[in-house]
C-alpha cells in the first residue's frame, strides 16, 4: 500500500491482499486488489504501468510485483478467492541443524530426531481430507474466534522434492532429502496449516500414531493440541491463490 501511494493517487487507496502471514511465512505468489485513482486530466494506470511503478518504489523490500490487470468492483482479492494451496518444505537428513545448507536456512524445516515414517504421516493425513471442524488445529490465540471453524481440504500430499539448486555442488550435502507437504482448500483458520504439519511430523516420528489425528479431529478443543508441537512458519509457503 506504501508503494501505491507514491504513485501519487488523487484518493486515498484501498488495498485488500487474500491471504496475510505469519512473519517467517513466505508466499511464491499471493493476489491483492487496489483502488487507484489518478490525478483529473491523466488517464487511469495501465496494468504495466502498475506493474513497473509499484516494483520501483519496492525496490528495497523482498517483494515483486508480477502482473496486475483491471478487474470488476465486485472483485474482493480475499473473498473472491476459490482455493488457496500451501506448501510446507521438510528437510530430512540433518543429524545437527548446521547441516542445513546455507542457502536454504529460513526456507525449510528439518525436524531432529531422525528420519521419519512417511507412509505413516501419509496414513494419518487421510483423516484431515474433507471437511471438518478444526477447532484443534486452529490457534489459541485467533485474533477472530468467532468466525467458523468448520474448513474443508480439497488435497493433503506427501511428496518427495528436488534438493536445493546449489546443494549438488556440495558432498556434505548428500544424504538429505527435501519433502513437501502440500495442502489445498478454499480458506484456511489462524495457523491451521503449521499445525497440521507439526501433527504429521509427529506422526513421522513416532510420537503419534495415525489413529491420533482422527482422535484430535474429533475433539474439537485447540487445548488438545500436543504442547509445542506446532511446525514453525521457515516452512511454510503461499503457493498460489486460484480464482
Amino acid at each position: 500500500q506504501k508503494a501505491a501511494e507514491k504513485l501519487r493517487p488523487s484518493a486515498p487507496i484501498k488495498f485488500h491482499i487474500s491471504s496475510r502471514t505469519d512473519t517467517g511465512v513466505h508466499a511464491l505468489a499471493n493476489a491483492a486488489h487496489l483502488d487507484i485513482l489518478r490525478a483529473p486530466g491523466k488517464a487511469a494506470f495501465t496494468g504495466e504501468q502498475l506493474v513497473q511503478g509499484l516494483n520501483y518504489h519496492l525496490k528495497p523490500e523482498p517483494i515483486r510485483i508480477l502482473s496486475a490487470q483491471r478487474v470488476p468492483g465486485t472483485f474482493h482479492a480475499r473473498f473472491c478467492a476459490l482455493s488457496r494451496t500451501y506448501i510446507y518444505r521438510l528437510l530430512l537428513g540433518c543429524a545437527h541443524h548446521s547441516q542445513i545448507p546455507v542457502f536454504e536456512r529460513d526456507l525449510c524445516w528439518a525436524p531432529a530426531g531422525g528420519p521419519l515414517d512417511i507412509p505413516a504421516m501419509r496414513e494419518a493425513a487421510k483423516s484431515l481430507l474433507g471437511t471438518h471442524d478444526f477447532s484443534t488445529f486452529r490457534s489459541l490465540h485467533s485474533e477472530n474466534h468467532s468466525q467458523s471453524p468448520v474448513r474443508t481440504l480439497l488435497q493433503l500430499e506427501i511428496q518427495p522434492a528436488p534438493l536445493g539448486f546449489l546443494s549438488h555442488h556440495y558432498d556434505e550435502h548428500r544424504g538429505l532429502e527435501f519433502w513437501e507437504v502440500k495442502f489445498k482448500g478454499r480458506a484456511f483458520l489462524y495457523r491451521q496449516v503449521r499445525r497440521m504439519v507439526g501433527a504429521l511430523v509427529a506422526v513421522g516420528q513416532g510420537k503419534l500414531v495415525p489413529r491420533d489425528i482422527q482422535e484430535l479431529l474429533e475433539a474439537k478443543d485447540a487445548r488438545a493440541f500436543p504442547p509445542h508441537a506446532m511446525a514453525p512458519p521457515s516452512g511454510l509457503f503461499l503457493k498460489c491463490v486460484e480464482y
